[in-house]
């Protein structure tokens, strides 16, 4: 539900040197990065015959009927503190390792976990509508269709499943290797996902045509479609970048040596008009990269996150690793979490670290507020924080969990937020 993952085109977005800051005062010019009009995607339209490109219009979510219910009877809280949770879904028993809600209402959540099952429910009340069965190993990545129709859950074992979501009925499955990525095209009927085996795939569902991208010979461990439905870019485990053509189903950039990473990509992410990549690595570094020339245009690694020990006995001390990262929607800011705890947010204009936010325990994941400089983060302290990027302050935190978070998802009208965790809930 990441805002940079929305599709659109910024034609009138002004070249980064011409954003004025000044130091550490505040922002004096706020770049409003202007959607548009998508693309038509007409190219890979005919490529993959009757899929529809069009973008359907955003409706309005009502949460007329409010979701905020008194604690339910029976339902476990925090044993180490206030549970700041409304709902609580309790029907896994394992950890839970992902969450995606339904992009078109945000009603719904699909929740998949280390006891091999995935489960479709409802967020106002926790009931559970469906159990996506059939999986055989940890279901560690799940989610919607950009229409909101379907429902993807995959496991470790390379195992994917597509479920109609009003008939509940299962309407696809593909055995590729091992799984480690998986993710819908923004604007069609077509899964992507990478694999051990460092191919990335992609099917039209239900009929499952299919296409497969060959990188090196490692695994593709990231990927993530660019907003304009035609390319997507992925990262591998030898440090490599490819940016590929969906249609074509050929390299467009591939950086590699020093223009890649020196260890396994992380995490990648676009900004809203898909003119710039941002990956992570367990190098420690954020690169920043023009999606049109293939170049590294920024580098990221706050001075402090370098020298600071890893934790742990019988850990090698090398690496701390870029764990998540986006970019605002709103201003020309990008922010980067990391395995110590750091949540480092960068001026995209002068490629300068802002601010530094220090958490407990390494950060899981971070999500930005659309339509603010708000930016949420998720730790393995079991805590959601809300910080302003402007200023760097923390401005509150959820707590309820036992365990540590693993995954969260964020509602377009950052309503609500929807947590898994090692403590075999979500919340």
């Amino acid at each position: 539900m990441e805002s940079e993952s929305e599709s659109g085109a910024a034609a009138d977005t002004p070249p980064l040197e011409t954003l004025s800051f000044h130091g550490d005062e505040e922002i004096i010019e706020v770049v409003e990065l202007d959607p548009g009009p998508p693309d038509p995607a007409d190219d890979l339209a005919q490529e993959m015959e009757d899929v529809d490109f069009e973008e359907e219009e955003e409706e309005e979510e009502g949460n007329e009927e409010g979701w905020v219910l008194e604690p339910q009877e029976g339902v476990v809280g925090s044993m180490e503190g206030p549970d700041d949770s409304e709902v609580t879904f309790a029907l896994h028993s394992a950890s839970v390792f992902c969450v995606s809600l339904d992009p078109k209402t945000n009603t719904l959540a699909v929740t998949g976990g280390e006891d091999d099952k995935a489960f479709v429910w409802r967020l106002s009340d926790g009931e559970l509508l469906f159990e996506c069965a059939g999986h055989k190993d940890s279901v560690t990545c799940a989610g919607f269709s950009h229409d909101s129709t379907l429902v993807a859950t995959g496991d470790m074992s390379g195992l994917l499943k597509v479920w109609q979501v009003d008939t509940k009925e299962e309407v696809w499955s593909f055995e590729a290797g091992d799984l480690e990525w998986m993710e819908w095209h923004p604007r069609a009927p077509v899964l992507l996902a990478g694999t051990a085996d460092g191919n990335t795939w992609m099917w039209k569902v239900p009929n499952g045509d299919c296409k497969t991208f060959q990188g090196p010979n490692c695994p593709a461990t990231c990927g993530r479609v660019l907003p304009d439905g035609k390319r997507a870019v992925v990262g591998y485990e030898d440090g490599t970048i490819r940016v590929w053509d969906l249609k074509q189903g050929s390299p467009i950039h591939v950086l590699k040596g020093t223009e890649g990473h020196q260890g396994p990509l992380t995490c990648v992410a676009t900004n809203q008009d898909g003119s710039l990549i941002l990956t992570g690595s367990v190098d420690c570094q954020a690169k920043l990269v023009s999606a049109t020339t293939g170049k590294v245009v920024g580098v990221f690694r706050p001075e402090t996150v370098a020298s600071q020990p890893s934790v742990g006995e019988g850990e090698e001390s090398e690496s701390n690793s870029v764990e998540s990262l986006g970019f605002c929607g709103v201003m020309p800011l990008a922010a980067v979490g990391y395995l110590d705890g750091t949540l480092a947010i960068y001026d995209l204009s002068t490629q300068t670290l802002r601010h530094q936010c220090q958490h407990q325990s390494g950060i899981v994941q971070l999500l930005w507020e659309a339509g603010t400089a708000v930016v949420y983060t998720c730790s393995l302290d079991g805590v959601v924080r809300l910080w302003d990027a402007r200023t760097g302050r923390l401005l509150t935190d959820y707590r309820g969990h036992t365990a540590e978070i693993l995954d969260f998802a964020l509602s377009k009208d950052a309503s609500l937020v929807v947590t898994t965790s090692g403590d075999h809930k979500a919340k």
